[in-house]
């Protein structure tokens, strides 16, 4: 399963895995590179000497390409820019903000850089400042989302740019996969199937969490505040979403989120915790390694689009 993607990262396949807080850390990054798709370290709000330990262990684990998700609005964003240039990190992703005033020194020390991108006018943008790829991602994704769904977003990204897109939220097993390929992606961004994964140091609870839900189950949070997060439902999101329709105010609501990811993942408060995870959570009913994982999908995706391929002619 060759794309421009695949050429860009010097994976065997086109699958990327999302740059969860607290999830993507470096057991799972190298499991999925190791697989042959492309893992990431989420640098999120950690310091960057946090995440230049995480860069290492990865190496120690595998000697194929992975990459670091920078959080833009984190606070050690610019340091975490300038370190990934000092260890030499193959791929960056990014998100949560417009990535155009570190893309010069990212580009001319070799790396790779794919911003996610919300919006056609974000995506011509970084195509502009020099991007390789960008990440479409829709609102059906886990963690901080837009308003575009994928179905309409990665289309009009596709027709938009001349360099690849790879499609996110939403995806889930190979009928996603093959999905956004017919959409005009060359690739895909995955993250809540990645968080069952055995690889993954998720607590069980919150792995239980997902395997257990339902297709409703999930909800956002934050619209008021401009900063959309889609969860599962739970505690937590209950008594947000009260204190939005009351009129709280952002820093009221903040209090409520302050370390609740973290009490979700490591400790595996499922109630109080912030349990992210995209609408595609129902559709997930079973545990299994990152290489069985990559392997279902390409299967299933080959399957389809060859079987798209006879019904054209």
């Amino acid at each position: 399963m060759k794309t421009r993607v695949t050429d860009i990262l010097g994976t065997e396949y086109p699958i990327i895995q999302g740059g969860m807080a607290w999830v993507a850390e470096h057991h799972l990054a190298a499991a999925v590179s190791n697989a042959g798709g492309l893992g990431l370290i989420g640098a999120a709000n950690a310091p960057a000497e946090v995440v230049r330990e995480e860069i290492r262990k990865v190496r120690e684990l595998t000697d194929k390409p992975f990459g670091v998700n920078i959080m833009l609005i984190s606070p050690s964003a610019d340091e975490v820019a300038q370190l990934v240039m000092e260890e030499e990190v193959p791929v960056i992703t990014t998100g949560a903000g417009n990535p155009e005033k570190y893309m010069k020194v990212w580009k001319e020390s070799g790396m790779k850089v794919i911003p996610v991108v919300a919006s056609v006018a974000l995506a011509k943008r970084m195509e502009r400042y020099g991007a390789d790829a960008v990440v479409a991602e829709g609102c059906e994704a886990g963690g901080h989302i837009g308003e575009q769904t994928t179905m309409t977003l990665i289309p009009q990204v596709a027709d938009a740019v001349e360099i690849p897109v790879i499609g996110a939220g939403g995806v889930g097993d190979g009928r996603g996969m093959a999905a956004m390929f017919l959409l005009g992606a060359e690739g895909v961004q995955i993250g809540t199937r990645f968080v069952v994964s055995d690889e993954s140091i998720v607590h069980e609870n919150y792995k239980e969490r997902i395997v257990k839900s339902k297709d409703i189950d999930s909800v956002v949070t934050g619209r008021s505040t401009g900063h959309p997060v889609r969860s599962l439902r739970n505690q937590n999101t209950k008594e947000y979403l009260k204190k939005e329709q009351e009129g709280a105010s952002f820093e009221e609501l903040e209090l409520l989120t302050l370390g609740s990811l973290r009490r979700a993942v490591l400790e595996g408060d499922t109630k109080n915790g912030s349990v992210m995870a995209g609408q595609i959570a129902g559709l997930i009913k079973q545990r299994q390694t990152c290489k069985e994982i990559i392997e279902e999908l390409v299967k299933e995706t080959e399957a389809l689009l060859k079987g798209a391929e006879k019904w054209e002619k």
